[in-house]
């Protein structure tokens, strides 16, 4: 179930690349302000999806960084880019979304989005993600609200070159499903993750990030769950169907490093034996049926922010603080 999105793997690469560049020292990624307001974009109040696009070029696709597999009623976590119809990446100066039903009705938004750094610092990024992941360093981040469970849609509309250029959606999300992933104010689910003495010390069947990050795989996660903060990260960078674990794992570790103290951070592998498709029963356990999801869980065992997809050092850093 991993494997189904063999759709967006291509254009996937462009969400994911923080680059083969040398910065030279820690990645600052903080949080960046949207570059327009709700009034810079058309209004959805008494439009359909079909009028709301009239007059607007149409030849841009948005493209989620996951397969967004738990849309809740209320407000979401979206992020994504935007791309032509060649898969070539666009680089909008303003972007808002908005949604819909799928026949475009119950039009809702605009929901601006911001833009957020993939950047990791040069100590913390991996083989995976200097030699395969080069074309972009940030995405877009919005926060649409859905009123009822349902199909929907997700559109964009872009400032491009002082055009504004709908981004057809690529696929129908399911608004209020039943059986997903834990969610934010849910107890954790306990399950063991093997350390390096599980294995005789061989990091290579705990990971398949090259370099292992020794300090995500030295923690089992049933010994600390309900004593510290801790962070679990389920990602698999060397076989991740969107090509987004390597640089997720990256920040994960930097933001450990650089503000991690008294945290335990995890990393747990996708795959039994790192040999797709049989899924390691913590994945099945935490229900999870996209990768890569990162989960920041409090001294109590409670999720306090959830993570499908990817997401900046800003952004995993203050929900870190948050629990510390």
């Amino acid at each position: 179930m991993f494997r189904v999105l063999a759709i967006l793997v291509a254009a996937a690469i462009a969400l994911s690349a923080c680059g083969s560049g040398d910065d030279g020292g820690t990645a600052q990624a903080p949080s960046q302000p949207p570059a327009a307001k709700a009034s810079d974009f058309p209004s959805a109040k008494g439009r359909t999806l079909g009028q709301l696009s009239e007059g607007l070029r149409q030849d841009a696709v948005l493209l989620p960084s996951s397969a967004t597999s738990q849309m809740a009623e209320g407000e979401n976590r979206l992020g994504f880019v935007i791309v032509d119809t060649a898969n070539k990446r666009l680089e909008p100066s303003a972007v808002a979304v908005y949604t819909a039903r799928e026949d475009g009705t119950q039009l809702r938004g605009p929901f601006v989005a911001r833009k957020e750094s993939l950047e990791v610092a040069t100590p913390y990024r991996s083989a995976q993600t200097v030699s395969d992941l080069e074309e972009g360093k940030s995405f877009f981040l919005a926060a649409p609200e859905f009123a009822s469970a349902g199909q929907r849609i997700v559109v964009g509309v872009a400032q491009v070159g002082g055009e504004m250029v709908l981004a057809q959606p690529t696929m129908a999300l399911t608004v209020g499903a039943k059986g997903g992933p834990p969610d934010v104010g849910d107890r954790a689910v306990r399950v063991h993750t093997q350390t390096v003495s599980d294995v005789g010390g061989d990091l290579t069947k705990l990971t398949t990030r090259v370099p292992p990050a020794p300090e995500l795989l030295k923690t089992d996660f049933a010994d600390v769950l309900g004593k510290k903060p801790v962070v679990l990260q389920f990602a698999t960078p060397a076989l991740c169907s969107s090509r987004t674990c390597g640089p997720v794992v990256d920040i994960a570790e930097q933001v450990r490093a650089e503000n991690g103290d008294g945290v335990a951070f995890i990393q747990q592998e996708i795959y039994v034996d790192n040999s797709p498709p049989k899924l390691r029963p913590q994945v099945e356990a935490w229900r999870l049926q996209t990768e890569p999801w990162l989960f920041v869980i409090d001294r109590e065992g409670t999720i306090t922010a959830r993570f499908e997809g990817v997401f900046s050092t800003g952004e995993l850093a203050r929900a870190v603080a948050a629990v510390k």
